[in-house]
């Protein structure tokens, strides 16, 4: 990068419109001359950069019977009303189109400002800090003009800078998508492997029906709960069987489980985590799971997961109900081989979730750097 930055405010860089009206007995319309966007068009696949889909057209004529404001194409739209905004999704227009009026749109000035540059830029920059403490969040014409932008003189200096950010964003998004491809085959494989519809080589064994009571034995939590919730950084791990899995961290000493690996449960919404480190404990609804002779705790862990269970109501679940679900099981050498492909298959996947969460930190650091114009992109980085 050759040339200054300055700082300037949005509104000298370009122009914002708020979005139009768009009465209900109007939409629908799925062909048309331009598309109308929605908040919610930007959560459809396909959406995630640029507005290519819409589930909503106008003609011309309805959009001028309307008095819809037609935003061209490239400019960058987001939410400007309502929770939305504390997503702080931003996108650019593929063409010319119109929008809600939930929504705004940043038309840029391209004689002075690269449209990707001011993509990253906005990108970077929180909106919904801009909102004002009320009863519907939202954003005015004044906040969004007022936004500083710290630009390049040069428009090729702004293009370097947005092509190595689009380049990591692209690293980013192949990642993801190869991580989506990953867990869609290792799901197929649990599918095949885990209900004998494929068999592994080398394995002819009839597979028998067995209650889950039979192939775990469990034990109450009540000597590992951990005393204080006062959690912090070090120390053994409090878990939870649900979704947050780790609460955090307890200085406790004592009641730490180590009988290892587990499968902990929730009695209540039967969800299960497996565990090979030790921990303590936070609820008195969690029962500790292991493995009886002759089972292999993983292949069984594996296997709940592919229980439809619905557990509709608030009671405890594993003694007088989920332990007396019967599931196939193969003789142990056979779950030994099942459960070593899946964790395989689960371990390149985290591989993956680790490469990516590094690229992220990258960029996170290019953004930093470059958009602060702290850090000036050699010439040659764009060759």
């Amino acid at each position: 990068m050759t040339s200054a930055s300055e700082v300037h405010s949005a509104g000298d860089l370009g122009t914002f419109r708020g979005g139009s009206g768009f009465p209900l007995r109007h939409q629908g319309g799925k062909s048309g001359d331009l598309p109308f966007f929605k908040v919610s068009d930007m959560n459809s696949s396909g959406n995630e950069l640029f507005m290519t889909r819409a589930n909503n057209y106008i003609t011309e004529s309805q959009r001028k019977a309307l008095g819809a404001v037609r935003i061209p194409a490239r400019a960058i739209v987001f939410a400007k009303v309502g929770a939305a905004v504390f997503k702080e999704r931003k996108r650019i227009l593929a063409q010319d189109s119109c929008i809600d009026n939930n929504m705004a749109a940043f038309i840029v000035d391209e004689r002075q400002l690269d449209v990707r540059f001011a993509h990253h830029l906005l990108t970077a920059f929180t909106m919904s800090d801009l909102v004002a403490v009320g009863a519907l969040p939202s954003l005015n014409g004044g906040q969004l003009r007022s936004i500083p932008m710290l630009v390049p003189t040069e428009l090729s200096d702004q293009r370097r800078i947005a092509a190595a950010l689009t380049d990591a964003d692209d690293l980013i998004d192949t990642l993801d998508a190869l991580i989506d491809k990953k867990q869609a085959i290792r799901q197929g494989m649990m599918q095949q492997l885990l209900t004998g519809r494929t068999r592994l080589p080398g394995h002819t064994a009839e597979w028998q029906s067995r209650r889950l009571g039979e192939l775990l034995a469990y034990e109450q939590p009540g000597r590992y709960l951990v005393s204080s919730t006062d959690y912090n950084g070090t120390g053994t791990p409090v878990l939870t069987a649900g979704k947050t899995f780790l609460l955090g961290h307890t200085a406790e000493r004592h009641g730490i489980f180590r009988n290892l690996p587990v499968i902990i449960f929730d009695d209540f919404t039967t969800a299960s985590k497996f565990v090979d480190f030790p921990f303590k404990a936070k609820s008195s609804a969690m029962k500790m799971l292991s493995a009886r002779p002759g089972v292999n705790l993983r292949y069984i862990f594996e296997r709940m997961q592919l229980i439809d269970f619905a557990a509709v109501d608030h009671k405890r679940r594993w003694i007088a109900e989920f332990s007396k679900i019967e599931v196939r099981v193969p003789e142990q050498d056979e779950q030994d081989e099942i459960a070593a492909v899946l964790v395989a298959a689960e371990s390149e996947v985290a591989g993956l979730e680790k490469r990516v969460m590094k690229a992220r930190a990258i960029k996170t650091g290019m953004m930093q750097q470059l958009l602060a114009g702290r850090s000036p992109l050699p010439v040659e980085a764009a060759s």
